[in-house]
């Protein structure tokens, strides 16, 4: 090799790269990252590569918060194939068992001109469906209504009531979509710099290096969560916040390890106070409501601001922030069917039905994005002083991995029990074990000093 070459990241190296970049992350950092073990999950799309590059460039930010004390950042190395086990489920339930993933309803039907999703896990998204449909929720009534539809013609007129629908579309279709164009325009992250403020007076322990960092948890399923978990991971008291009543069966557990998990109705005065009080005090807030949502409740981003002018602000929204969609729910399957995920895998496997990634891909991976994001805004609060605002999308982050190339496949080894921590997890379902964690960044262990406890089962406090 001549001494002039130039080696190119490839894989998950060359993902993280474009992530860090992204995240206006110093070029230098990447030196300090690599990948281990083997294996991918089995699709048309690099999956194991997008997990192996975000949950490497999530560990490289909190390499660089601990260079704030260091001389040097430590070696950051993330595990594909743990990772790919992270992508899909960490838990591994003793003895008891999770309830179904997909309410009976929900999933992929065929339509008169093509295929069409319906996301109806939540009860008001389900009524939505039923009703714009005409029919009761018996899933052979459904699928013979949905077939009376045109796909784009349902999907319209589901969300229009207030659920949730996509119809499949091929990549092309998609990159010509008014709202695929505008995904297309936007970065993978979005910036905004605050005033300088005072800087922080955080003393950081390189072997914990979160420990002190108050992050105010306002996310539902599933990236936001999983960037609060990350952030926990590191030692952050994360302070989950839901509404009276709200639940999420099968991803709760999941999610909330190492997490406290309080409800604050936000509609009612003295609870609002409340959050408000526990916003000024905050140094991350992480949410995934929909545009607006925080607006009606008199929390928009100016309150925000003024309420914690140092806030590190994350927040992630669907469909992008630009655009006719912007304001659009949805959730990671929907996005899969639109961007034209589902139907590259089902047209280059040989199938007839629409066929997704074989993990929530695009939810995790926006969930260690923001996680990267929150921790280089605590990079900024400790150099300049200064908050920020960072925003994602799963639609960009779709757009990132259908843009990105496939090299050669190997099958990941099966799961074995040597792959899973010693110490059982005693989570308030039951007993549990976790996937070893995936990430190791060198003198800085991820682990978590609370096991996953229900929500509602602490004190809407620090």
């Amino acid at each position: 090799m001549s001494a002039h070459t130039i080696s190119v990241p490839t894989g998950a190296l060359a993902l993280a790269c474009e992530a860090w970049a992204a995240l206006d992350g110093p070029a230098a950092a990447l030196h300090h990252l690599s990948v281990a073990g083997r294996g991918d999950l089995p699709s048309v799309f690099p999956v194991t590569d997008l997990a192996a590059a975000s949950v490497g460039v999530a560990g490289l930010a909190v390499a660089e918060f601990i260079a704030q004390v260091a001389s040097d950042g430590p070696a950051v190395q993330v595990d594909r194939r743990l990772a790919s086990f992270w992508f899909g489920m960490s838990l591994r339930p003793q003895g008891w068992s999770l309830p179904p993933v997909w309410d009976a309803v929900a999933g992929d039907y065929r339509a008169a001109d093509g295929w069409v999703r319906l996301h109806t896990n939540a009860p008001h998204h389900r009524d939505a469906a039923l009703a714009v449909l005409g029919v009761e929720a018996d899933r052979e009534v459904v699928a013979r209504a949905v077939a009376g539809w045109n796909a784009d013609a349902l999907e319209a007129a589901v969300v229009e009531r207030g659920g949730c629908a996509a119809s499949m579309r091929g990549v092309a279709d998609w990159n010509a979509h008014p709202q695929g164009l505008a995904v297309q325009a936007e970065p993978l992250v979005h910036w905004s710099i605050g005033n300088p403020v005072a800087k922080p007076d955080w003393r950081i322990d390189p072997a914990r290096p979160l420990r002190g960092v108050r992050v105010l948890d306002l996310t539902r399923i599933l990236a936001g969560p999983t960037a609060t978990r990350f952030l926990a991971g590191f030692g952050a008291d994360v302070l989950r916040i839901d509404p009276p009543g709200w639940d999420e069966p099968v991803t709760v557990p999941e999610v909330v390890l190492g997490k406290r998990c309080a409800r604050l109705d936000l509609r009612v005065a003295s609870d609002l106070l409340v959050f408000e009080g526990l916003l000024r005090q905050a140094d991350v807030l992480v949410h995934g409501l929909r545009p607006g949502a925080l607006e009606r409740l008199g929390l928009g981003e100016q309150r925000r601001r003024e309420l914690n002018p140092g806030l590190v602000d994350v927040s992630l929204t669907a469909y992008g922030w630009s655009g006719p969609w912007q304001g659009r729910r949805g959730f990671d399957s929907l996005v899969q069917m639109s961007t034209g995920i589902a139907e590259t895998g089902m047209r280059l496997s040989g199938q007839d039905l629409p066929v997704p990634l074989p993990v929530q891909a695009i939810d995790h991976a926006t969930g260690y994005l923001m996680a990267a994001a929150a921790v280089r805004g605590l990079v900024r609060r400790v150099a300049i002083g200064a908050g920020c605002t960072a925003r994602l999308s799963l639609a960009r982050t779709a757009h990132w991995l259908v843009s990105a190339e496939r090299g050669p496949v190997e099958p990941l080894a099966p799961e074995q029990q040597d792959d899973w921590n010693d110490a059982l997890e005693p989570t308030s379902w039951g007993s549990a074990r976790r996937v070893r964690a995936p990430l190791k960044v060198q003198g800085a262990v991820m682990h978590w000093d609370w096991p996953a406890l229900a929500l509602g089962s602490a004190q809407a406090r620090w």
